[in-house]
């Protein structure tokens, strides 16, 4: 079936309107709903939501001395995700008379945390449009950690029981790969993924009956079954266990696989995309003795390395199995409550929030003791001379009907005892100007991950059901990962269990770039430039395209019958930056992370860009410290 180019509008295919623009009809439709989490189309760093910031990275300036200031409070904190939401509640307990204003550049709170709402007839759905999972709980969680989530209402052992774990096997179904004809010279599908990631299951049948199956010549599949089977040091010319892994540290998993095993091209490129779901970069960017490793990557365990260190070690062998049905949005609502109670008409906790209705008119009004104010992006942070802190805000920018940027909002000026900067690390340099500048070029080498997590909507999921998988890996394609929603039941949700039902399609894409082989931070920055300058019916044909093309051929998909809504939830800047010894010196790791993370006066810093690691409870950690380290005398 071709798919011919036309205009998507919030996630449905629609003619254009004689007279109205995209942007308008986008309008209408949105004013349909004041509620951000169902709104569809492009969700995640929204048109609206980043062209202030864009302008204060690009050097315009926003003064705010000759302003009069319009509130106190004692405490801004800049940045309403989970680490700047943590940050809040925390310092309500060593201040429960505090008077806390919390301000985002975004139309919800949450951050990454994101929740997308479907609704298809009777049919309730709940998508993730960012963070997903707690990762490794039973290993990270200590005791300070689980106390706060039990605060909260969340009881990690009873979170993990809602996963079932065995629903998709009873159903006969498993991973996939698909192989696009562009890259291996056929489309192909096909059952089974013995690669060695660490979500891979077993097929029922053998590797070799599964390899037999993939587009390579015998040669080429004798080869990668060696790879997947056989125990061989790759690197006999290094002696020592400490030359190795000096070597492998420095040495991307695709240069291992070409250079050191010896595979050809094709087959390396059958691994380019296994990493891009956990570490949002392809082999080429991940060093091959950490990174390949905590992905159960082959060809590692032949040269007797050392054991991987508890943390990787865990986040391999804990199951991945602690997820709310909207991710990491049930943590932010729940620390709303906390903070507005009147938000929610009924006391919440993990079971009972799941399908609860907020009410976004009591996030931001005048008696609270506690305000969250949306669409506000802070351009200006200073430490006054009569210790407190000013900060200037700008409301959401005022755009023409096709999107494009007119003028800003209006600037305000507050004032504050204390100010936490929760949001992305490496715009505090730009927001904070007096920092140190060795401080602020650490900050601004925190160069995040773009990727873009869709949530596609279908009327049913026969086509799965017919190729007997809910998982598909693309080596090449835009989407390296499509799957079927976790099979999570909490309180009164449940995840679909009828094929000829709806059900919401998780897909991860990481976009491409030219910069194959270059260093982490470049890709990220090639790969941001192409997202922004992407719009959003191009994303919205590549989605189609993909999946008509992966599921057609079992004449149970035709995309325009059978996509009923999508969501692109549009990441620029994603996951943080994770140190690697590919790119960076490792013994200088420690001291660059305390000096970015380092208090300005009445100024400090949180969200995990501070402990450069993506991980839930990495923003939940920092932003303890950053209350910690605040003077409440």
């Amino acid at each position: 079936m071709s798919i011919n180019r036309r205009d998507f509008i919030n996630g449905s295919a629609i003619a254009i309107l004689a007279g109205l623009s995209p942007l308008e009809i986008l309008g209408k439709e949105s004013c349909q709903s004041n509620y951000p989490p169902k709104l569809t189309g492009l969700r995640g760093s929204h048109i609206g939501s980043f062209e202030n910031a864009h302008a204060l990275v690009s050097g315009e300036k926003f003064e705010i001395d000759t302003l009069q200031s319009e509130e106190y409070y004692d405490l801004v904190v800049v940045g309403a995700g989970i680490s700047g939401l943590t940050a809040a509640y925390y310092y309500l307990k060593k201040n429960s008379k505090a008077k806390i204003l919390i301000l985002d550049n975004h139309d919800d709170f949450g951050g990454h945390a994101k929740r997308n709402e479907f609704k298809q007839n009777k049919n309730f759905i709940l998508g993730y449009g960012g963070t997903e999972s707690f990762q490794s709980p039973k290993h990270y969680f200590q005791k300070e950690l689980n106390t706060f989530l039990l605060e909260l209402g969340i009881n990690i052992d009873n979170l993990g029981k809602k996963f079932d774990q065995e629903f998709y096997k009873n159903l006969g179904l498993d991973f996939s790969i698909f192989f696009d004809k562009e890259t291996f010279g056929e489309d192909k599908f096909v059952l089974g993924d013995p690669l060695g990631s660490a979500d891979v299951t077993k097929n029922s049948e053998s590797i070799a009956d599964i390899i037999a199956n993939f587009p390579l010549n015998e040669k080429e599949k004798i080869s990668l079954l060696n790879l997947l089977t056989i125990k061989k040091d790759y690197l006999p010319d290094l002696k020592t266990v400490d030359e190795k892994v000096e070597y492998l540290k420095k040495t991307s998993y695709r240069d291992f696989l070409l250079k050191n095993v010896k595979l050809s091209e094709k087959i390396v490129n059958i691994f380019q995309q296994k990493s891009h779901d956990y570490l949002a970069i392809g082999i080429d960017g991940i060093n091959s003795y950490l990174d390949a490793r905590s992905l159960s990557l082959p060809g590692l365990d032949g040269m007797n390395l050392p054991p991987l260190d508890p943390d990787t070690q865990a986040e391999v062998d804990e199951p991945y199995i602690y997820h709310f049905p909207d991710g990491g949005a049930t943590i932010a609502r729940l620390l709303v409550t906390k903070l507005l109670p009147k938000v929610f008409l009924q006391k919440s906790d993990m079971n009972s929030i799941i399908q609860t209705k907020l009410n976004y008119s009591y996030l931001d009004l005048p008696n609270s003791q506690v305000r969250i104010r949306l669409n506000s992006t802070v351009v200006i942070a200073k430490n006054e001379n009569n210790n407190t802190v000013s900060l200037g805000y700008l409301e959401k920018p005022i755009l023409d009907p096709q999107g494009k940027f007119i003028k800003h909002g209006k600037l305000h000026k507050i004032s504050a005892k204390h100010s936490i900067m929760a949001g992305y690390n490496m715009m505090i340099p730009f927001i904070v100007p007096e920092l140190p500048s060795i401080q602020k070029e650490v900050l601004l080498s925190n160069v995040k991950a773009p990727l873009i997590y869709t949530n596609v909507l279908l009327s049913n999921w026969r086509s799965f059901q017919k190729l007997k998988t809910h998982c598909i890996y693309n080596p090449a394609l835009n989407y390296a990962l499509i799957k079927l929603d976790f099979p999570v039941n909490i309180g009164h949700y449940s995840h679909p269990k009828n094929p000829d039902k709806p059900i919401l399609l998780h897909m991860v894409s990481i976009p491409k770039n030219n910069k194959l082989g270059a260093d982490a931070r470049t890709q990220f920055k090639a790969s941001r430039f192409k997202l922004y300058s992407t719009p959003f019916s191009e994303l919205e044909h590549e989605i189609r395209t993909e999946l008509q093309r992966i599921l057609g051929p079992t004449g149970e998909f035709e995309h325009e019958k059978d996509i009923l809504e999508i969501t692109i939830n549009r990441w620029p800047h994603g996951y943080s930056y994770s140190f690697n010894p590919l790119f960076d010196d490792e013994s200088k790791v420690e001291e660059l992370i305390s000096l970015a993370k380092k208090p300005c006066k009445n100024i400090t810093i949180a969200n995990c860009d501070s402990g450069w690691n993506a991980l839930t409870h990495v923003a939940i950690a920092e932003a303890i410290r950053a209350v910690n380290e605040l003077n409440f005398s």
